[in-house]
């Protein structure tokens, strides 16, 4: 039987993943892309450290054994914290889940590592949600059933957005348009003030599937988003059963990243949000904007930023500039495996 050739294939992926799909589907921060990029880097440096090579590298390098001994590399050798281990693993697990989908024969990769525990990191005080905490209550809803499905919506949202629990019960199917080049769902804040949000490929699919399932192929655009029936009647979910949902996914995801407090309420999500776009690089005035408050000194009480930090923001906006993800991936005849697959050592 001929032998596979995955090396040719593996590096196009990786090619594939770091400079057209991430940036296009998976998110807009630098920072995040990055992190994808360092995952990869250092996953492969890993392997050309044990022996792999171009002529020899295969699909199995990207077996569950291989990735825990990476792991255990990361800790000893590069001395990185169980939080960072954790973090190059949910980056690694990302590209696997890409490279799943354009080879079902890969299949078993992603589901494999995402068996891989967590490392247990030291308890600390959770003002906010972190990322992991985030993509741990997005996958505690049961999608297997209606509900499930439409509380991961709705958590979606909450997160998507950073709008209030109320503003996200209010939308209307009026105030979400998907077929634009950029999709956006209209937020009614405070005083019926609008302010516009914009939605990521992810968001934007869970949104038209939920859409189709529950309101149709011609929805009613003056019928809420998310509802409750009684009879004939279509009423709007009140903030008190859907906090109950998200205290139930919080037990969930509590299990599966301690970071998530098991008292969770919406209003983390926002927040959550807020600091995440300030760590992705936003102004605090483009976040004041977003979370749709009147004055800037309120964004930044509400995310604890000092006047100075407020000052810089201010002056980086005037020169803000669109940032690209430049592609690097030029040389497939590399001698080395990390310069094979386009990443440069670490």
């Amino acid at each position: 039987m001929k032998k596979i050739d995955d090396a040719p294939v593996i590096a196009r992926r990786i090619s594939e993943f770091l400079y057209e799909y991430a940036p296009q589907f998976l998110t807009n921060s630098e920072n995040t892309l990055k992190g994808y990029s360092d995952a990869l880097t250092l996953y492969f440096q890993f392997l050309e450290e044990s022996g792999v090579t171009p002529s020899n590298l295969d699909r199995h390098h990207l077996e569950k054994d291989w990735i825990e001994k990476w792991i255990l590399w990361l800790k000893e050798n590069r001395k990185n914290s169980p939080e960072t281990c954790n973090n190059r693993l949910a980056s690694l697990r990302r590209f696997l889940e890409y490279l799943a989908s354009k080879d079902i024969k890969m299949e078993y990769l992603y589901q494999e590592s995402k068996r891989i525990k967590r490392q247990k990191c030291p308890k600390r005080k959770v003002s906010g949600l972190s990322r992991e905490a985030v993509a741990a209550m997005l996958e505690a809803p049961d999608t297997a059933t209606s509900i499930g499905r439409r509380d991961l919506v709705f958590l979606t949202l909450l997160y998507a957005t950073a709008a209030r629990m109320d503003e996200v019960l209010s939308i209307k199917i009026g105030h979400i348009n998907l077929d634009v080049n950029k999709p956006y769902v209209n937020i009614y804040g405070k005083g019926d003030k609008l302010r516009t949000s914009y939605l990521l490929p992810r968001a934007v699919a869970l949104l038209r599937k939920y859409m189709k399932e529950v309101h149709g192929p011609s929805p009613d655009h003056d019928r809420l988003l998310f509802y409750s029936r009684v009879g004939e009647n279509y009423k709007k979910l009140t903030e008190a059963a859907m906090d109950k949902r998200i205290k139930i996914y919080a037990r969930i995801a509590h299990d599966k990243c301690s970071d998530v407090p098991i008292k969770s309420h919406a209003h983390l999500f926002r927040h959550a949000k807020a600091s995440h776009w300030i760590e992705d690089g936003l102004s605090i005035v483009e976040v004041q904007f977003l979370l749709g408050h009147e004055q800037i000194e309120t964004t930044m009480k509400y995310l604890d930023i000092t006047t100075a930090e407020k000052v810089k923001a201010l002056a980086t906006l005037e020169n803000e500039k669109e940032k690209k993800v430049e592609k690097k991936w030029k040389n497939s005849n590399a001698s080395s495996l990390t310069g094979f697959c386009g990443l440069n050592r670490k």
